[in-house]
């Protein structure tokens, strides 16, 4: 693709994110449309709404950009998806023995990053976490929500949640005697995603609706038999 601003060409390749439900995912790239420059930033222009193919589910994913050497950000245009979005699946196994079924989450829409720890906030409390706090400013340790026997860490930013990320977290839970839990809205790493797996930290996806799904066996966990 060429660099309107400067005519220079470049290859580029959609960065591949890891769906819900495990399958690899790209934006498609729409063929045949020029990028364009990025002069201001809204969060809404930030996201592209995607498709899995595996699955059928549409999430939000970071639009792609691409950095020119001249030194414009290249907005490149993706497929719209065509079939209007489909309901988001509960993806909550409920063993025989579960208590009766919770009333329906009511999520916050995500504009900001304060909007993703506020949605979180209120998923947590819906689950049966007790009063959980928000921190005024974001603090070193990367803590966003804590509760009674809880701490939990909210990753607003279009890059998958990294391995170190998750250990941090797995670390304060573990000096607080609480259950750890981790919410991104771009997803994780493969590795941060295993190492979840491996210390049984619940990590949820968010959507721009404020609606967090559960990744891994210890989410499944939490969501269906609550703290």
């Amino acid at each position: 693709m060429r660099c309107p601003v400067c005519r220079r060409e470049h290859r580029y390749a959609a960065t591949t994110y890891p769906c819900p439900c495990g399958a690899p995912l790209s934006p498609p790239l729409q063929r045949g449309v020029a990028p364009e420059p990025i002069t201001h930033r809204t969060w809404t222009e930030d996201w592209v709404v995607v498709r899995c193919d595996a699955c059928g589910r549409q999430d939000q994913w970071p639009q792609p950009e691409l950095g020119c050497s001249c030194g414009t950000v290249l907005r490149i245009p993706v497929r719209p998806v065509s079939a209007p979005p489909a309901p988001l699946p509960l993806h909550i196994p409920v063993p025989p023995t579960a208590a009766p079924p919770r009333r329906a989450f009511r999520p916050v829409t995500i504009r900001t990053a304060r909007d993703a720890v506020t949605a979180a906030a209120l998923y947590l409390k819906w689950l049966g976490f007790r009063d959980v706090l928000q921190s005024e400013a974001r603090p070193a340790s990367g803590i966003d929500l804590r509760g009674p026997g809880l701490v939990a860490q909210v990753d607003p930013t279009t890059r998958p949640a990294s391995l170190r990320a998750v250990e941090c977290l797995w670390l304060n839970a573990l000096s607080s005697s609480a259950t750890g839990v981790y919410f991104s809205l771009a997803g994780y790493t493969k590795d941060a995603r295993a190492r979840g797996d491996d210390l049984s930290i619940p990590l949820f996806v968010m959507d721009l609706t404020g609606t967090p799904q559960p990744v891994n066996d210890a989410a499944d966990e939490l969501v269906a038999t609550g703290p």
